[in-house]
């Protein structure tokens, strides 16, 4: 049996809506904050991720065999439970009637993250970083470099930056943002009265994305590619629990949000992930490229505003950097 994609992504997303698992943070009262929510991972979001991979793809339809179509009523079922959580049937789109040729085997399950239950957020991380090594979804691309690039920073942090994907300089190191992007985005952390071993800096991706006769020229990385790793994203954002995530440049946005388009349309506003505010701010490599103090203006404005939802301390001098004269 064949199901379109689109089906499938219905039904995921009426049973994600159907069962939130948003859990308290621990905590939040020690710190002296209001309470807030996190969201638990899930079987579902391996499920969303797979179907997004595959969507990247191509793909349209999905084969199920015997099993995974009776999940599939189960989940259907399940979606419908909730008040007024699911159309009628009659809404549902229609499955296709005609299939050019049966699959030679099943897609492979999802993959699932493993989040140790205990121990240490750094201890969690690094646990992260060792099933990255050899991610199949990403291995399986065969666009990716070898080298994994995870994260860098304090796993504890109040404040996340996401990145795109390595470039020539990070997979020579394997730590994010250490070429001359990562030291612009140093000036700037230190600008904002913070210190790189006091935020949490990661990259979407977790390889370098290839091309032919590579040296050291970079390319952004692909839907597919970014679909491939975002569930370490998630798995991170659970384990370091920031109050505010800093996306840097149009593919972290795309990736972490979906959203697509020009930074310019996506910055100056708050955005969601899991709960948890973002900022879209231009990739540092882009202010290497401009000599426009607006654009730097621009930049600040958006580390401003996060320093704010932070409660960091703003000095009058902090506050007019960059500023153009009247």
């Amino acid at each position: 049996m064949f199901e379109t994609l689109r089906t499938l992504f219905l039904l995921a997303n009426l049973a994600s809506w159907r069962f939130p698992f948003r859990l308290p943070k621990a905590g939040l009262h020690a710190r002296g904050r209001r309470p807030s929510f996190r969201r638990v991972s899930r079987p579902i979001d391996a499920l969303l991720d797979f179907l997004r991979t595959e969507e990247a793809r191509g793909v349209t339809h999905i084969h199920l065999d015997d099993e995974a179509k009776e999940l599939l009523r189960d989940l259907h079922r399940r979606a419908r439970g909730g008040k007024g959580a699911a159309p009628a049937a009659a809404d549902l789109p229609s499955k296709p009637t005609k299939v050019s040729a049966p699959p030679v085997s099943a897609p492979p399950e999802p993959v699932v993250i493993a989040t140790p239950a205990g121990g240490s957020a750094a201890e969690k991380i690094a646990a992260l970083a060792v099933q990255a090594e050899n991610w199949a979804p990403a291995r399986k691309l065969g666009t990716l470099r070898q080298t994994m690039v995870f994260s860098t920073g304090n796993p504890e942090a109040e404040l996340m930056f996401v990145g795109e994907a390595p470039g020539y300089q990070e997979e020579q190191q394997r730590e994010p943002f250490v070429g001359p992007a990562g030291q612009k985005l140093d000036d700037i952390i230190k600008a904002m009265g913070l210190s790189r071993q006091q935020v949490y800096i990661s990259n979407i991706v977790k390889f370098r994305p290839a091309t032919p006769g590579q040296t050291t020229n970079n390319r952004k990385p692909t839907p597919e590619e970014m679909a491939s790793c975002m569930s370490f994203i998630r798995a991170e954002v659970e384990i370091v629990k920031p109050r505010c995530i800093v996306a840097l440049g149009g593919s972290a946005a795309e990736g972490l949000l979906g959203l697509s388009g020009p930074v310019t349309a996506m910055r100056d506003k708050w955005h969601d992930f899991g709960g948890i505010p973002v900022r879209v701010t231009y990739h540092p490599s882009y202010l290497l490229r401009t000599s426009s103090i607006r654009d730097k203006r621009a930049v600040w404005e958006d580390m401003l505003e996060a320093m704010e939802k932070l409660g960091l301390p703003i000095s009058d001098k902090q506050r007019g950097y960059f500023a153009t004269k009247p």
